[in-house]
């Protein structure tokens, strides 16, 4: 049996267990969605958004790129977000990153890996405006780890300037956007403590009042 068709019979194998220990699930879930969060993440296959947090499908909207990127001239980002938020209702945005990422171990690095660097010259940015705190760290893995933290910091204040969720929050809507960064090693997930719920933590110039 080949790799492509050994998850085809994987698939119905699945399906019939869920079938049979869930009745009505599949009708339920055909019927739409309405997960109340937004995972944006990492592409790296070890991260996957719905067994690390115990939820099921249907219960977590998701986007996911090379090292948890978001950018508001990201349309495919922005897309997803303003459905997630606009539509979905979410209540809350969640970005993850992960420890050992090799998008960051790359952005840091002076090395030059094709295509993939012209997406990584964020993370590198990052890296300049917080190199002091690089400075008395001799470890590669502590350095890695402050950037992976670094970086999620970042993405989620580039969600919380966006117009999409200034709009929701200036309606009253109710929504929050968190931090967080996955361990490989342990599976534990650790809160970056960095959660918004209204634009107060936003610089004044991204404070939007019309």
């Amino acid at each position: 049996m080949s790799d492509v068709k050994k998850l085809l019979e994987q698939n119905r194998q699945w399906a019939a267990e869920t079938a049979e220990q869930q009745p009505g699930f599949f009708d339920d879930l055909s019927e739409g969605q309405a997960p109340k969060y937004l995972w944006i993440g990492c592409s790296d296959s070890r991260v996957p958004s719905t067994q690390i947090t115990g939820l099921m499908p249907g219960e977590i909207f998701v986007h996911r790129n090379i090292a948890n990127q978001f950018s508001v001239t990201d349309l495919s980002c922005m897309s997803v977000l303003q459905y997630a938020v606009e539509v979905l209702k979410v209540e809350h945005v969640i970005v993850c990153g992960h420890y050992g990422c090799g998008g960051v171990n790359a952005a840091i690095s002076n090395q030059q890996f094709g295509l993939i660097d012209n997406w990584l010259t964020k993370i590198k940015d990052v890296y300049i405006k917080n190199e002091t705190k690089f400075t008395p760290i001799t470890s590669e893995q502590e350095r890695s780890d402050l950037m992976c933290e670094l970086n999620v910091i970042e993405q989620v204040n580039n969600v919380c300037q966006s117009t999409i969720v200034q709009n929701a929050w200036k309606s009253g809507q109710k929504l929050s956007v968190h931090g967080w960064c996955y361990s490989l090693k342990s599976g534990h997930i650790k809160d970056l403590e960095v959660s918004s719920s209204d634009a107060s933590n936003n610089h004044s110039v991204y404070q939007y009042q019309g």
